[in-house]
């Protein structure tokens, strides 16, 4: 992989003061443009050249009328400011590095003044693009340093890090940064001061990192048309590309799943969604059948990102995405994803004069930061209904028609809507064809019960009359009864 490489400029106008002239300390890097400032003199007639070291042949001129004549081996590359006599020197090569002479002729009064300018390196190494968790190694190198000088560091949000724990600088003007992340990317910055000014070199770091992580969740709502993107790609900036990387020897990559706690439980089941395959081409193998869009990857090898239509309650939980490169390290991102729902009870369908409930629900208590807000049917009132509107359970102590329609509960975190669900209610009468069945039915029911107690009387009546009668006994008259016991004759 090509490491980010060459110097970049800065500008440094030192004063140091010696013996019978005033030399003017300038910095400069390789490759870049680089000033050697020289205020307005004199009239408006002044001769102005410049030198090259010894040479006795200035590089360029400009004569008391304007006009300018340039060495032709410095063509291009040398130029003079239009508001004062600064040279500006262009991809200053390595050999420039020597000292530079600016002579100034007036011609009214005639007088002649010249400046010596030294030209010395200033380097500031350049670093391989790094991953996220490395440590960051810079160090801002003076050809020659003048008793005084100090440096500093700033940060590409330009903040002191003097001022921050993870960096340590040393004497030497080294610098240490553990632990980088995706937001030191950019431009660091070596300050040298001397006899209180101040210069600045620049040196470029890249910070391979996935995108930044997201500092609330993700909120959505449950619906068929909700699409749930869980975002994750590298944020690796031009002019890098995914091949930069590979050349940390990826070793592959998954998305995890850990669903949020049912009631009841301490935590949930740990699963894999997808794996990382190297390919080629790059592609994710998905395990969950979830319904789970992997083509972001394929239009683009910097876009690990996953997203699914149609949301349900089972999609509440932290997802992760992770990226394994060599030596075990790891690039990873974690997201927890809050699904809004609402449900009714105890139906979506209810009878006129009955009791209905709504409750608008993420799974658990809401936090302080959360609050609900309830958009009734147009032709409905939360006035009437004597609820809290802000509350999450809102109560239709008797269901009216009125009621019936679309009922929305969004979500807010102070002035922020996070989300909405809708759910649509449907307040019914008992039908009257109902009342009728249940009538004929009581009547039929009636009707067969007396039936059948008519036919168990009818019967047990016709028992007793074709049942036959039994004979009477028949007993024995005398004429002359006499009462028992013996006679004689």
């Amino acid at each position: 992989m090509k490491c980010v490489s060459g110097f970049l400029s800065i500008v440094i106008a030192l004063f140091i003061s010696s013996t019978g002239a005033e030399d003017v300390v300038v910095y400069g890097q390789v490759g870049e443009t680089v000033t050697l400032p020289r205020s307005k003199w004199g009239s408006e007639r002044v001769l102005v050249q410049w030198f090259f070291g010894m040479d006795t042949q200035p590089l360029i001129t400009r004569n008391s009328h304007g006009r300018e004549t340039i060495d032709p081996v410095w063509k291009d590359r040398l130029s003079l400011s239009k508001t004062d006599f600064s040279l500006i020197i262009n991809n200053i090569r390595l050999e420039d590095f020597k000292s530079f002479k600016c002579e100034l002729k007036d011609f009214m009064p005639q007088t002649t003044t010249s400046v010596t300018f030294r030209l010395f390196r200033v380097s500031v190494q350049s670093v391989s693009p790094l991953l996220a968790g490395k440590n960051l190694n810079l160090k801002c190198d003076i050809e020659e340093i003048f008793k005084g000088t100090q440096r500093r560091w700033l940060s590409p949000q330009k903040q002191d890090l003097n001022e921050d724990k993870r960096a340590q600088i040393r004497n030497d003007g080294s610098l240490t940064v553990m632990s980088v992340t995706g937001q030191d990317h950019g431009e660091w910055t070596c300050v040298v001061t001397y006899q209180g000014r101040e210069a600045y070199a620049n040196t470029p770091v890249t910070v391979i990192d996935l995108s930044p992580a997201h500092p609330q969740p993700i909120y959505t709502s449950v619906s068929s048309l909700s699409l749930l993107h869980l975002p994750c790609f590298f944020s690796i900036p031009p002019p890098l590309s995914w091949s930069d990387s590979q050349e940390k020897s990826i070793q592959g990559g998954r998305w995890t799943f850990t669903p949020s706690p049912v009631a009841g439980s301490l935590t949930g089941v740990f699963q894999t969604l997808a794996n990382l395959s190297l390919g080629p081409p790059l592609a994710w193998v998905v395990n969950q059948k979830r319904g789970l869009d992997v083509s972001a990857l394929q239009k683009t090898n910097l876009n690990l990102s996953l997203s699914k239509k149609g949301v349900t309650e089972g999609d509440r939980g932290e997802y992760t995405c992770a990226v394994e490169f060599q030596r075990g390290d790891t690039l990873k991102r974690s997201m927890r994803v809050e699904v809004l729902q609402v449900f009714s009870s105890p139906a979506p369908v209810a009878y006129v004069g009955r009791e209905v409930n709504l409750t608008c629900t993420l799974g658990h208590p809401l936090t302080s930061d959360l609050k609900v807000k309830w958009i009734p049917p147009r032709q409905s009132s939360l006035l009437a209904l004597g609820s809290d509107p802000d509350s999450a359970h809102l109560t239709i102590p008797e269901a009216r028609d009125i009621n019936g329609g679309r009922w929305r509960c969004e979500l807010w975190r102070n002035k922020t809507k996070l989300t909405s669900v809708e759910i649509t209610l449907k307040i019914e009468r008992v039908p009257m064809d109902v009342w009728l069945l249940v009538t004929i039915c009581g009547a039929a029911v009636i009707f067969v019960l007396l039936l059948i107690l008519t036919v168990i009387l009818n019967r047990r009546h016709r028992q007793r009359v074709t049942m036959p009668r039994r004979g009477k006994r028949r007993i024995c008259r005398c004429k002359d009864p006499q009462p028992k016991g013996f006679y004689r004759n």
